[in-house]
Order: C-alpha cells, then sequence, then structure tokens
C-alpha cells in the first residue's frame, strides 16, 4: 500500500517539474494565446528573459500614494490647547504653524455649535487643519460612539461604536451630526482658502 502511494507522489512530482519547464509554459501560452485566453496579469517567456504586464494605472497610483506618504513625514506640526479642546496646524513651513485670531475664533465657535446642535454630552478629540482637508473627532456619550469629520480626503461623517439600537433618539442624533457636519464644512473650507492666500502672499512678499 506504501509502495503504491510513494509511486503515485514520484509520478506527480515528475509531471510537475515537466509541466513547469519553458518550453512546456511557453507552448500552454502559445495556446491560450491563440484562443485569447491570456489576461493582462499573465507572465511571458521572451528568450531567456522573463517580463509581466504591468498595469500603468496601479503604477501611478503607487506613486502617488508614495508622494502622500513622503509629504506627511516631511510636514511640521504645532498643537494650541482653545477653550478645552486640542486644534493641530500642519504644514511644510514654521510660517504655516501660525495660529490667527480668525482660526481660534472658528474653533471656539465649532465647539459651542455642536455642542447646542448636536450633542452636549462629548468629549472633543483634535481638529487637524491640513493643507487641502480639516478633520475633527470625538466621542459621543450619550451612545458610547466615536464621530469623525473630514472635508476632502475622506470627505464626510463617520461613526464608529460597539452595538447601538437604532430608535428615534439615535436617529434624531444622526440627522444632527450629520447636518451640522455641512456647517463645519463650509467653516473650515474657507479657513483653508485664506491660509492658502495667505501663503502665497507670504511666498511673493520678497525683501528687498
Amino acid at each position: 500500500m506504501n509502495n503504491s502511494h510513494d509511486e503515485i507522489k514520484r509520478l506527480l512530482k515528475a509531471s510537475r517539474t515537466m509541466l513547469s519547464t519553458k518550453d512546456s509554459i511557453n507552448e500552454s501560452l502559445n495556446i491560450r494565446k491563440k484562443y485569447n485566453l491570456l489576461s493582462e496579469q499573465e507572465i511571458e517567456f521572451e528568450g531567456d528573459n522573463v517580463t509581466k504586464k504591468i498595469s500603468v494605472g496601479d503604477s501611478i497610483e503607487d506613486n502617488i500614494k508614495k508622494d502622500e506618504e513622503k509629504k506627511r513625514k516631511d510636514e511640521k506640526t504645532q498643537g494650541f490647547r482653545i477653550s478645552g479642546g486640542i486644534l493641530y496646524l500642519h504644514g511644510e513651513s514654521e510660517k504655516e504653524l501660525i495660529l490667527t485670531s480668525d482660526e481660534k475664533k472658528a474653533f471656539q465657535e465649532t465647539m459651542e455649535e455642536f455642542v447646542n446642535e448636536v450633542s452636549n454630552y462629548t468629549d472633543f478629540g483634535p481638529l487637524n487643519v491640513y493643507k487641502n482637508d480639516v478633520t475633527w473627532e470625538g466621542l459621543i456619550n450619550d451612545f458610547g460612539l466615536n464621530f469623525r469629520y473630514s472635508t476632502a480626503e475622506k470627505e464626510g461623517v463617520y461613526i464608529e461604536g460597539d452595538m447601538i439600537k437604532v430608535d428615534k433618539s439615535f436617529i434624531e442624533f444622526a440627522q444632527k451630526l450629520n447636518s451640522y457636519y455641512e456647517k463645519f464644512k463650509s467653516k473650515w473650507v474657507t479657513i483653508i482658502g485664506t491660509r492658502k492666500e495667505t501663503k502665497i502672499n507670504q511666498d511673493f512678499d520678497f525683501e528687498d
């Protein structure tokens, strides 16, 4: 019984070895190519070189991601504690880390409006101001869930928590959370626009 089993294993190994040679693979590929059965990612043998078709879209996307990651590593960050909340400015230079009185006021208004219009039982997390995005998060103690606002990179409203009963009070809260996001986005997109305009003016403010 064992001898028979071993013999079968040897035959399988021999057949795999035979079929994995370059000539066998080339023959298989030629047949598949003849009948248009090759996939986009098919590996082709050309002489002694192995070449693989590359998705240009994927390659560009990978490069973009790498560039974004590098920029995030190189950027500078400055934190500010304002009325019990924390605001972080992110930029490429020290000039971009200067907090203006309008930005401070906007952050104070944002926290006050959220308490009045969404939930007065909230532990706020940091608000991050990037070049093209503003994110803000916190814990809604009424429902034991976390919320997150983002104006650009992953635009929209996000919530995360354990099992939550979808009743009337939760639906009302979700509507308030989503409704206030529009005001939040409008306010902070304006802030980002002002910061960009200020940076442009600074870049062209040459000294004699």
